[in-house]
């Protein structure tokens, strides 16, 4: 495919989209958009979610649900081996067709070098790719399962609201359409809090040491973070629902996190078809760090805090006039009083 028809390429052969990030079409009155975007939202996303859940429920959980009332390391491993396997399955099926063997190039690929191109210290053994998953496989993914044996744990000794399909079907189906929103919500307020310069520095940096990010760089993070990220699914130990919708907004957490680091904007699949990776604006988070913290837009509180960065030079100017502003609120602060400088 020729990505040229779609966006443009700098002297540096870095690759950015012409058309610019737009807010979820209900919040700007542009009706017309709505069926588009509900077929978006739906799939092929969020739709693969909602299988690896359902998965999960049938196969694994619900058959044995009376055991997770004694969580045991025995059942916290079995479920660890799971999440393993299909992050493994998944990411590394992105990694390996698209960054190991790179089957299309640089073609829609917004940095256009990647990450194995560039040891680093601030990576263990100097690699980008072996750092991240290591991250991930020893750290993060062990925090999910943490969440996950928790949520399970609620729910088998009833102190989650469990609430059945048959009588709740209505706010059940509302909570499986409204996950996404969760999720953003969650996610921008959890990921404002990690910038904060403390927190960032010992902390967040971990993740934004990968600017350039690739599959593996989606859940490569401290701890805290880790667990932070995952911790949107104990919101259902407040909220009446049912295991389901829980362990959905999970998965949806921890699958979805490559979205924003697959790093191109499509992904070919053969001949004239793309899947569509929603990746551009958290690109735009790793790029210049102080922009979109939340999602691509669903509740857009980018826009409404003033960090929301569309991919335009517009944009990049209100950027840069508010990081000068920002600036100057700090110099002022530490200069000194006139008193003490007489």
């Amino acid at each position: 495919m020729d990505d040229l028809q779609y966006g443009v390429r700098d002297k540096r052969g870095n690759w950015a989209p012409n058309a610019a990030l737009e807010i979820a079409p209900f919040w700007t009155g542009r009706f017309g958009k709505l069926g588009a975007f509900a077929v978006d939202y739906l799939w092929p996303w969020n739709a693969f979610h909602l299988a690896v859940t359902l998965g999960y429920w049938f196969l694994v959980i619900e058959p044995n649900m009376e055991a997770f009332r004694t969580p045991t390391i025995g059942w916290f491993l079995t479920l660890y081996a799971i999440n393993a396997a299909g992050i493994f399955l998944m990411y590394g099926s992105i990694e390996l067709f698209y960054y190991v063997k790179r089957r299309q190039g640089t073609r829609f690929k917004y940095n256009a070098k990647f990450p194995s191109e560039n040891p680093s210290d601030v990576f263990w053994f100097k690699s980008q790719n072996i750092d991240n998953f290591l991250r991930s496989f020893l750290i993060t993914i062990p925090l999910w399962t943490v969440a996950l044996m928790i949520i399970l744990y609620a729910y088998a000794t009833g102190w989650a609201t469990w609430l059945s399909w048959s009588e709740h079907w209505p706010w059940l189906v509302a909570l499986l359409l409204l996950a996404p929103a969760w999720h953003e919500i969650h996610f921008f307020f959890i990921h404002r809090i990690i910038h904060i310069p403390l927190l960032y520095r010992w902390v967040h940096s971990v993740h934004h040491n990968s600017i350039n990010p690739s599959p593996w760089s989606s859940m490569s993070m401290h701890p805290v973070e880790g667990f932070w990220y995952h911790s949107v699914a104990l919101w259902y130990l407040l909220i009446p629902a049912n295991p389901v919708c829980a362990l959905f907004q999970l998965n949806m957490a921890a699958y979805g996190a490559i979205n924003g680091h697959i790093g191109f904007d499509k992904l070919e699949l053969g001949g004239d078809k793309t899947l569509t990776s929603h990746a551009y604006a958290h690109y735009l988070h790793h790029k210049y760090f102080e922009v979109n913290y939340g999602g691509d837009g669903l509740v857009p509180l980018d826009h409404w805090f003033g960090t929301w960065h569309d991919g335009t030079k517009a944009a990049e100017e209100r950027m840069n006039q508010r990081l000068r502003r920002k600036k100057e609120r700090l110099n002022a602060r530490n200069a000194p009083s006139s008193t003490q400088s007489e």
